[in-house]
Parts: C-alpha cells; structure tokens; sequence
C-alpha cells in the first residue's frame, strides 16, 4: 500500500540533506555507469578477437618453412627448408591424421598481373579447392577452384570482391573475362568475399598445378594448411587441433631432419591455440572490469552507510518522540531503510539508463582494432542494479537498527 506520509518524510529528509545526498547518489550512479561502460567494452574485445580469428577456419593449422638454427645429424644450422608436395601427400594419404579440409599453397616469385593494359598489384597464389574453406570465404559470383581444375592443369583464377570493385568497376562481371599473368592469359571464374573483409582480399587465386608448372615452381610449395572436424566444445576443439599439430610437426621435423628443439625449421600456427589464448586474456580483462566496477559501487554503497549514520544522528529526538508515542523498533529501522534504497535505487537506475543510453548510441559506430560493437546483457546489468539496491537496504540496515536502539529517554535528551 503507497504511504504517502513516509514518503513525504523521505523527501524532506532528502531536502535537508541536498549536498550529501547529491554526493551519495552521485557515487552510486557512477559506479554502475563504470561498470556497465566497462563491461560493453570487455564484450566489445571479445567481439573483436572473434571477428579476427574470422579471417581462416577456426580450428585451422598453418605450416611454413623457416631457416634451421640447430646442427642436426651432421647437417650445419642455416639450411633453408623446402616443402615438396610428397609432404603434403604423405600428411594426407599416408597418415592417420583426423582431418576435415586440407590444402596447400605455391606463391610464383617474380610474376605481373595485368588486365587490359592496367597493371593489378595483388598477391598471386596457387592452391586446391579446399582453401575457400580454410580461408572462410563465400562465393558473390561464379565458382571456386575445383578438382578438375587441378588435374587439368587449366589457365583460370578466381579474384576478390575488392579486386572486381578496383579493377572491374567499368563492366556488369568479370566472370569470363581474362587476365594476364606474366603475359599468361587467366580467365576469371569466380569471385570471392572475404570474411574478414577487404584486407584479405588482395590475392588472385589459381590451380596449384598450374602454379607450380606454368611459373617453374616444380613441386615446391610454400604452405601447407590443415583444419580437424568440429566437436561438442571449446576444450575438446583445442585439445584435438594440439594433438594434430604435433603429429604434424613430428612427422616434418623427422622428414626434414630438424632437431626436435630447434626453434627455427617450420613454423606452424595453431589458430585454436591462439583463440583459447586470447578468450583467456578477454575474460580476465573482463574479471578486472567487474572489480574496479564494483569497488566503485561499494564506494557508494559505503557512501549510503554514512550518510543514514548521520541523517540517524540529525533525527534523533525525533526517533526519540516516535518511540514515546508507541513506535515499533522496526517502524524505525523501516523508515530509515525507505531512504537507504530510494537513493540507491534512484541512484543506480540513473547510472544504467545514462551508460546502456551510450553504449546503444556510440556502440555500432566504435571503429577500433580489436574493439567492435561494445554492448553489455540487459539482464546482467540489471541483475547489478537490483543487486545494488539490495546492498543499499543492508547500508541501511546497520544505521537504521543503531536508530532503533536508542533508548527513548536518551533520545529525548539529545541536542
């Protein structure tokens, strides 16, 4: 039932108390507004660093060749390793590896590519069917790279969404349309869109047996990638792609006469072991938010606790004439513990409003490395409010029931 009167007595109590109440609500209302900010922020990260691991296959393996830094079986340090295609074959055909796609990549040294009479300075690159998927891209037009392009050894490539809007902007497609690759005719079969967006649309890819026969790569290869099926979760997904990366560097190092402790060799990146990596960071980063946040709001909290002691200490003849004309102890401590939860609840409902308020608004329009979309969980952050209104009431429960111990004669003494 509204009672009026107690409520008109919290205001005045709240009018004679203009300043401390103002501080007091200011420090309540600010610590949720830090905490919320901070939270969007931590959840803004973590969307970064997803949509980062966004640019290949998440449980992709990337190998590459490095230069020696250890003697081993009586070879000097220094040696240039050179993957050969039987290592991709052998890894393929001949291991009982636990894979889902596979491919391998050639980069022709020393090539041009022209369209008409202009010159197109991107990345030429020879590769299987299976690299749109460990690459994570969609096809905007026409097809991939397939098998028969590969046995066949055909002259095709397939281009970027980038490179159509650069290059192509005069036609409707270039499907169909040929470039010259170090005066090589190719014609374009696809186009591609990038996940990741235009930063990983500066390669042409063709047939890797075209690559490697038409540019004089013989059965050179430059990367070999390699990606396991997907499992129940997280944990398990990390533990199988640790399982195949060592079997895979085992089986390189041995045929390539690495030392098993040499850190040069082969370099190989484990995307699963670099997203568990950075989830770990996001989530203490997320831990620290919470705790600078909610030391902001026990700082209002504290706050609250104060300023009850004193409204108590101000109103103490009065309590004292209550109790004379029959007020129940817990009238008292009711009465005070009203005017601890409107501040903090008014308080902390003015700190979400303001900081959800600008999330929403400058949330969609943050554009930062690593930082994309900063939003917090409604629910969460309300959870946080009422769990702040519920840390006012035991605020002001202590005062409040020092309010109802007094004793009456006392209280009636007071100055």
């Amino acid at each position: 039932m509204f009672d009026l009167e107690r409520w008109q007595e919290i205001f005045d109590t709240i009018r004679k108390n203009k300043l401390r109440t103002f501080l007091t609500g200011l420090s309540v209302a600010s610590g949720i507004f830090i905490l919320v900010i901070l939270l969007g922020f931590g959840q803004g990260m973590q969307n970064g660093i997803a949509i980062e691991f966004e640019s290949d296959a998440a449980t992709s393996i990337w190998i590459w060749t490095e230069t020696t830094q250890n003697a081993y079986k009586g070879l000097n340090p220094g040696r240039e390793i050179q993957f050969r295609n039987e290592d991709y074959t052998t890894l393929v055909d001949k291991m009982d590896l636990n894979l889902e796609h596979k491919t391998m990549f050639y980069l022709p040294r020393d090539v041009t590519t022209t369209y008409k009479n202009d010159a197109l300075i991107y990345q030429v690159m020879g590769t299987t069917k299976d690299a749109q998927f460990l690459e994570n891209q969609n096809m905007v037009q026409g097809r991939f790279l397939n098998w028969q392009d590969e046995s066949q050894v055909t002259k095709v490539a397939v281009i970027s969404a980038k490179i159509k809007r650069e290059a192509f902007d005069a036609i409707d497609s270039p499907i169909g349309e040929y470039i010259k690759i170090s005066n090589i005719p190719f014609k374009i079969i696809g186009v591609y869109k990038d996940k990741a967006g235009d930063r990983e649309e500066n390669r042409i890819f063709i047939p890797i047996s075209t690559s490697q026969k038409v540019f004089n790569g013989s059965d050179k290869l430059d990367n070999l990638v390699f990606s396991s099926p997907p499992v129940a979760n997280f944990e398990q997904a990390v533990q199988q792609s640790v399982h195949l990366k060592a079997e895979i560097d085992t089986y390189l190092r041995q045929a390539h006469s690495i030392a098993p402790d040499d850190e040069g060799g082969i370099g190989i990146n484990n995307q699963m072991e670099n997203a568990k990596r950075f989830y770990s960071l996001t989530g203490n980063i997320k831990l620290f938010f919470w705790f600078v946040g909610l030391c902001t709001i026990i700082a209002g909290v504290v706050g609250v606790s104060n300023i009850m002691l004193i409204v108590v200490k101000e109103r103490t003849k009065e309590i004292g004439i209550r109790k004379a004309l029959g007020a129940k102890p817990w009238s008292i401590i009711g009465m005070i513990l009203h005017e601890s939860v409107f501040v903090t609840a008014i308080s902390g409902f003015t700190g979400l409003i303001f900081s959800m308020g600008l999330l929403e608004i400058i949330g969609p329009n943050i554009e930062v490395d690593y930082i994309v979309n900063p939003s917090v969980d409604f629910n969460v952050a309300m959870a946080t409010v009422l769990l702040l209104v519920v840390a006012g009431a035991v605020a002001g429960f202590f005062p409040a029931w020092r309010a109802a111990s007094i004793h009456t004669i006392d209280a009636l003494r007071d100055e």
